[in-house]
This record gives C-alpha cells, structure tokens and sequence, in this order.
C-alpha cells in the first residue's frame, strides 16, 4: 500500500494542504488563497502546482495512496459541492471528479467541519468520545456531529448544518445562505466584525475600534481591542458568546453530547467568547442536561484537525467514487 495520502481543507479564506502518513503525521504542508479565483479550474491549477511542489520535495511522487478534501456543503456521497455560501465558485461542482482527474489520484470528500470533527476524534480532543459535536468558527460556523463514534451524514450526506440553524427569527441578518438570522451571521469570525459595526455605528460612546476604519475591522481586531479593556470590544464578545450559547443549549436536546469541541481562530478569544457561552448555555439547557456537556477547545494545530480529517478520507478513496458524471 502507498504511504501517503493528501488531505486539502477548503476554507473560506485559505485552503490548506498536506501530506500525511498513516500514523498521521503531517509530514508536509501549505496553503493557498480559496477566493483568489472565481474559476474553479484556475484555482485547481494553483493547487495542483503547489501540492506538487511538496511532493516532489517529500519524495511521494507516485505515493500518494489518496486525497481526501474537506469543504463547505461538500457531499459524501456525491462528490459535489452544493450551494456552498462562502466559496467564490459556481456549484454544484463535482470537486471529487475534477481533482482526481488532474492528480490522477482517487478523491474523497466530506463537509469541512466533519473532516475537522474525525480528525479530532482521530488525534485530538475527541480521542475516546463517542458522543460530541464539533463547531468551527471561522469566516462561517461549521459543524460535524458524532453519535456513537459515527459521524453523521443523513440520507443525503448534508446532515449537521448548525451553523444555518436560524436563532433570530424577526429582523435577523442576511446569511450567505439566503436565509435571514442563521447562527453563522452572529457567531463567525465575519459575524463579530458585523456586530462591531453595528455597534459603531448605533452608539456614540468610545472605543479603540473607532480609530480604524469601520468597513476593515476584523474579529482579530475586537479580540485585541478586548485585550486593551476596550468596554464596547467586551461586550462585542458578551452577545456572541451568549448568542452561541443559546444555541449549544438547543443542540443539546437532540444529541445529548459529551462534550462540544470548538474549533478555529475565533475559539481562541478565550474567556471573551467562552465565559458569556458557558453561563447562557447553562441558563438555557433543559434541566436534565444541566452540567453534563464538557466545552473542550481543540487539540490540533490550526489546520491540522481539518487536513487530519480530510486526509483520514483518503484512504479510503476509490476510483469509481468519483466516476458518476
């Protein structure tokens, strides 16, 4: 058997790369711009040119067993990806079918947040939890859902899109999705830097935030201003945890998780986010649940958990997975 395969995380913002051994060992990696180019040929291009690069330079030509990809509302099943809010591509697009015709190499795909979620249960946070739910909260809010060790997909391969549960039934915010009040608008990197606009642009009392310009900031830019005691910055992070909170409550009821694993830039603000989450999910758990989910931060590097994921995929990619036209 080949010794490598090749997981490829396809975030909103970057797509990064790896080459990974059956231990799972990241033995190699890189990344890319996802939304440089509106033709997905072009960034496949790219793609290719720079995964070679790494192969080339880690003696695997001709050794790379797989690929696995993890991406937005790609399907299992299907080897599509569907309606997928935060890509600049056209869909559907049969991502599977075109990387494994210019890799020469089967593909396997899957959602971005369930390769994030096996590749925790795999090597990270996870190990030894057979009932979680794992959210990522990056330029969207992503999610993978285990339920006796099996990740679940549904009938259709789209099962776990938490991040469209909508929590803002009147007035909400408009989601990439088409649907208005989604959690993803409120609780995703993109989402703090809404609400920091808003406040800006609703209040008049000061704040650190004010001296940049309103349309660049950014949720690294509230969590700094955070850090510098800035009051509006604080209370920023005070309705995004509580909005999420809220929300962990509800996702309790149908799965009774162990544990809820949080993943990706913005699960790194720390209290900001957490302390204000923890007490509104408590508040809001029906009371049979009270005290019985842990709030686990991932164990992985930044990339690894979704390129762990996805590579996990790759070995069991089959050619004729990705021969349907």
């Amino acid at each position: 058997m080949k010794p490598y395969v090749l997981g490829v995380d396809v975030g909103g913002t970057n797509t990064v790369f790896g080459i990974v051994d059956a231990r799972g060992v990241v033995i190699a990696s890189n990344s890319i711009k996802t939304q440089k180019y509106h033709r997905f040929e072009d960034y496949l291009d790219e793609l290719y040119t720079e995964a070679m690069k790494i192969i080339v330079a880690n003696d695997a030509i001709g050794k790379i067993y797989g690929i696995g990809i993890g991406a937005p509302n790609a399907n299992y099943y299907s080897g599509m990806i569907e309606n997928a809010a935060n890509l600049p591509w056209e869909t559907p697009l049969p991502i599977a079918d075109l990387v494994s015709k210019k890799f020469g190499i089967p593909v396997a795909i899957t959602n971005d947040a369930n390769a994030a979620a096996i590749g925790e249960m795999t090597y990270g946070a996870a190990r030894g939890i057979k009932d979680f739910i794992m959210i990522t909260l990056g330029t969207g809010v992503g999610s993978g859902i285990v339920i006796n060790g099996q990740l679940v997909y549904g009938h259709d391969g789209y099962a776990g899109e938490l991040g469209h549960v909508i929590v803002k039934r009147n007035n909400g915010r408009l989601c990439g999705c088409g649907r208005t009040g989604c959690l993803e608008t409120y609780c995703s990197a993109t989402g703090v830097a809404r609400t920091a606009r808003e406040y800006l642009e609703t209040r008049t009392d000061d704040s650190i935030l004010r001296n940049l310009p309103i349309d660049t900031i950014t949720s690294k830019d509230v969590y700094d201003a955070a850090v510098a005691g800035d009051k509006i910055a604080k209370e920023i992070f005070d309705y995004t945890g509580t909005i999420l909170g809220e929300a962990m409550a509800d996702m309790m009821v149908f799965s009774s998780p162990q544990a809820f694993i949080l993943f990706g830039g913005l699960a790194k603000s720390g209290e900001y986010l957490l302390k204000p989450m923890r007490e509104a999910m408590e508040k809001n758990m029906l009371p049979i649940f009270k005290g019985k989910a842990k709030i686990l931060l991932s164990e992985l590097k930044e990339a690894d958990a979704a390129v762990l994921g996805a590579s996990a995929l790759g070995w069991e990619a089959k050619p004729v997975a990705v021969e349907a036209e």
